[in-house]
């Protein structure tokens, strides 16, 4: 028997413990832990959090006193530094601030809220720090989609092998089945069918022949092709993704959430003010002592604390319910983005369908051939095939209860089908186009409606046509009518997959901007066009064709099942590969969003008086600390209501 597609894969490509399910969170755990302010974050809050122990256990004041400053250190001579390095620059960072702030609160023995400012602000660094790290590891990764090895044809019929690096234009390569394609190139000869997904993301191999175009990176099926390159290799389609890729993402590690840079502007009026009340009442012949403490007590109620804390609690908040209903939000500022999302681009296979392909049709030829005998013989010649439609006519005769009966001299025929013997007759399945003879009738249907058709022989003679198809997903009709009522515009699809596949899908989820058979960079060119027109693109995807886009655009969320440079280049993952949990974390952003601005009213408020108070009143320093502590715990509290399944289920109520 020859050996399949899937064995030689199997037996080129190593076992990759990364993408195993069990052994992957513990090496995602460790690669975590090795970002250095991840273990300071860590060390910060553990140093917090037994401060805390002692001080509400009643120990001495020393004690704890010395567990929050250690906290302080732990967690912010990175901002300090970062703030030090900035204050070179002429630049004033909102971080130094926090430190001075946080010095204050010390100075007048406030120091639980400090420690309590720095633990947050050496934690959002943390988060920033791992989001950047692993998008870098991960483009970096997407290399290895290519192999490093290219089998060279030279013009009297000798075969060499050569980095895949080395292959120019015009040479030709040979490609044996289950071998990963080494270049970008036309078919000069063979037939076969190849496993294109990563680029295109068609979930069902391709039958490619001479004149059909290839891409390095995917996985040749049973056939052997000759290739002659047309690319060179950097400019490959997956070369390509990974300059777009490392591009777009460069430009969103830039992004702030709006407060911050408000912040940075207040920072600097803060700072000024409180200079202006020591320098010009001690210049006018005032005591040091009542100006030092009333400029202590400006710095207080008008520092920052109370506004970042209406900010991060809800934002916070919001990715922890979201994380426990099965969706990973990476950072503060993708929930801020997320709640101004205008319209949303989804990819067809594997995010609006469930990627795995099913048996749809089985149309009998004639009135003799019923329907579960011409499953049960197509079943049985498939059954030796480790092929994706093999396996998915074999698996729909067993879900049927089809006995399916013993194959011999089974035959995989490169780009053509496969032939078995099932009894005393020769059962062979085709594909439409390597059919020789007229194209039966019940075949235009099948090919109308963007399903991948296959004809039956028996002996020969035609006896029934399958068809196949990706099944869409339960929830894509109802996900996209809520995507609709929650954006300013309707969905669109973007697919690499062919136009009568998508409208299918599209069709059925109800969807009527669909643009397909688009390559990566293609798909950047769409978002990028969206985002011209005034659109905040949200991206949905869950293959390596999809990155690109995913970074391009202003958000984007993976399905839990994609590649790993898909869920390391979103900014959240649908962990339980669920649809309708898009529009469920549109809607809790735009809670936390309610939320962040009710809470900023409050702070202002509050700010606002106890500055008023202290500039043109006497304002006690305990009330002005009891003033600027009870709003923070206000806005606090506030935020902290998004924790609640309450609010999860409110914003997936418009889903239902």
């Amino acid at each position: 028997m020859p050996l399949t597609a899937l064995e030689a894969t199997s037996r080129e490509v190593p076992f990759d413990s990364d993408r195993d399910p069990i052994t992957r969170p513990s090496r995602w755990r460790t690669a975590l832990w090795s970002v250095v302010s991840v273990r300071w974050a860590a060390v910060a809050l553990m140093l917090f959090l037994a401060g805390l122990a002692a001080q509400l256990n009643g120990a001495p004041q020393t004690v704890w006193w010395t567990l929050y400053l250690a906290c302080y250190l732990a967690g912010g001579w990175g901002s300090a530094w970062a703030g030090a390095q900035a204050l070179r620059n002429k630049a004033l960072d909102v971080d130094l601030l926090m430190i001075v702030a946080a010095i204050g609160a010390v100075a007048i023995g406030q120091i639980f809220d400090g420690a309590l400012l720095i633990v947050i602000f050496a934690t959002s660094g943390a988060l920033d720090d791992v989001a950047t790290k692993h998008t870098a590891e991960s483009v970096k990764g997407l290399l290895n989609l290519a192999p490093d090895q290219a089998v060279l044809v030279d013009g009297d019929g000798r075969e060499r092998v050569v980095p895949a690096s080395d292959v120019a234009v015009g040479d030709r390569v040979l490609v044996r089945p289950g071998e990963r394609i080494s270049a970008d190139g036309v078919v000069l000869s063979g037939s076969s069918e190849v496993d294109q997904h990563t680029i295109t993301g068609e979930s069902l191999p391709v039958s490619k022949t001479n004149g059909d175009e290839v891409f390095a990176g995917t996985v040749n099926g049973s056939g052997v092709l000759q290739v002659v390159v047309t690319r060179d290799p950097s400019q490959t389609v997956v070369a390509r993704i990974v300059e777009l890729v490392a591009e777009a993402s460069a430009t969103k590690a830039k992004t702030q959430l709006f407060i911050e840079k408000i912040e940075q502007r207040y920072s600097v009026g803060v700072v000024g003010a409180t200079l202006a009340l020591i320098a010009v009442p001690l210049l006018l012949g005032a005591p040091l002592q009542p100006v030092l403490l009333r400029a202590m007590t400006f710095m207080i109620v008008a520092s920052p604390c109370a506004v970042v804390l209406a900010t991060m609690p809800p934002l916070l908040a919001a990715i922890a319910n979201a994380g426990r209903h099965g969706v990973l939000v990476k950072s503060t500022v993708v929930v801020e983005h997320l709640a101004d999302t205008s319209i949303v681009a989804l990819d067809k296979t594997g995010t609006l369908t469930c990627g795995v392909p099913r048996l749809a049709t089985v149309e009998p030829l004639n009135d003799l051939m019923g329907v579960e005998r011409l499953l049960q013989l197509a079943a049985a010649a498939e059954q030796p095939s480790e092929h994706p439609l093999g396996r998915a006519i074999v698996g729909e005769a067993r879900r049927r209860g089809i006995a399916i009966p013993a194959a011999d001299d089974f035959r995989a025929l490169p780009g053509r089908g496969v032939r078995a013997t099932v009894g005393r007759d020769c059962v062979e399945i085709c594909s439409p186009h390597s059919y020789q003879g007229a194209p039966p009738a019940e075949l235009a249907p099948i090919l109308e409606t963007g399903e991948t058709a296959a004809i039956v022989l028996l002996d020969g003679v035609a006896i029934g046509v399958l068809g196949l198809t990706d099944e869409v997903r339960p929830d894509a009709a109802a996900s996209v009518a809520s995507l609709a009522d929650l954006t300013a515009a309707p969905p669109v699809l973007l697919t690499g997959d062919n136009g009568r596949a998508a409208m299918r899908v599209a069709q059925h989820a109800g969807i009527t901007d669909v643009r397909s058979a688009l390559l990566p960079e293609q798909k950047v060119e769409a978002v990028r066009g969206l985002q011209s027109d005034g659109h905040r693109v949200l991206v949905v995807g869950d293959g390596v064709n999809d990155a690109p886009a995913m970074a391009a655009a202003r958000t984007s969320v993976a399905m839990g099942a994609g590649a790993d440079l898909t869920l390391q280049t979103a900014d959240g993952v649908t962990v339980r590969d669920e649809l309708h949990t898009i529009p469920t974390i549109i809607g809790l952003a735009r809670r936390a969003r309610r939320v962040v601005t009710v809470n900023l009213m409050i702070a202002a408020t509050f700010i606002t008086v106890l500055v008023l108070w202290d500039l043109f009143g006497q304002l006690p320093l305990p009330l002005g600390v009891a003033g600027h502590e009870g709003s923070t715990i206000i806005v606090a509290l506030n935020g902290m209501r998004l924790l609640t399944n309450r609010s999860w289920r409110t914003a997936a109520s418009v889903v239902r």
